[in-house]
């Protein structure tokens, strides 16, 4: 089943559209107080299991500094702390207060020692506040959908990548498939959008169909990775073709 994870496109549909990063960070953070259990929901546990996928791509490992990008509600980032331990540091990076406040409740709810290693930032994707080669892992989850700028998102990843690290980028799967395509956006209309209008949330979400139309498909993420100076991409189908990940390797 398709999963709630949000993503902002530049079209939302006929009644609700997203015009600037402004509009796209207020819609986060009225959704933050729900955001959890409707991707729950929606994706019957699912985006769980695609998430440490996506956290395992990213090949971090025991005292790595790690970041999470558009972390929302921290899920990655929680995973990435499990990984790189008590020894390694790890970020989540999101510009929805909302979301951050959400993120940072759990970690203060949580007992393993890692967490204690996660540090919440709010801030911009398309500047982030970091030097050069700082990070052996980057993550970003349902979030290169979302940005202004794809090209610079990802060339602001590269820069903060040391050499030979590795993004991964897990999202919904733009697929050249028409049968696939069909499926993901009768999913979308029949069982997504109704059910977040029961959350008085319908608005918010009846943009996903047309964002994931102009969002990039595996080819094309490859190509802008590649663009922006990895050395290596490979996008991942998963979750039945719905969902994908991309890996790079700078």
């Amino acid at each position: 089943m398709a999963s709630l994870q949000l993503g902002v496109s530049s079209l939302a549909g006929p009644t609700f559209q997203i015009r600037c990063s402004s509009e796209r960070q207020a819609l986060f953070n009225r959704i933050a107080p729900v955001y959890d259990n409707l991707n729950d929901m929606l994706s019957l546990g699912q985006h769980r299991i695609w998430k440490r996928m996506a956290v395992s791509w990213s090949r971090a490992k025991e005292g790595d500094n790690v970041l999470d990008v558009c972390c929302g509600s921290g899920d990655l980032t929680f995973l990435l702390s499990e990984r790189v331990g008590p020894n390694g540091k790890a970020f989540g990076f999101d510009f929805s207060k909302e979301q951050l406040l959400i993120a940072s409740t759990r970690q203060k709810l949580r007992s393993k020692t890692c967490y204690k290693n996660i540090k919440w930032m709010e801030g911009n994707a398309l500047d982030l506040p970091f030097p050069d080669s700082s990070f052996d892992a980057v993550t970003i989850g349902y979030g290169l959908r979302n940005v202004v700028d794809r090209h610079k998102a990802m060339a602001e990843i590269c820069r903060v990548l040391k050499q030979g690290s590795t993004v991964s980028v897990l999202d919904f799967n733009k697929s050249i498939n028409p049968l696939s395509t069909t499926i993901q956006e009768l999913m979308i209309d029949n069982i997504v959008v109704p059910v977040a209008s029961g959350y008085g949330l319908e608005d918010e979400y009846i943009y996903l169909k047309s964002s994931i139309k102009d969002f990039l498909t595996g080819n094309e993420l490859e190509k802008l990775a590649l663009d922006v100076g990895f050395s290596t991409a490979k996008h991942f189908e998963i979750g039945f073709g719905f969902m994908g990940n991309l890996v790079a390797i700078r």
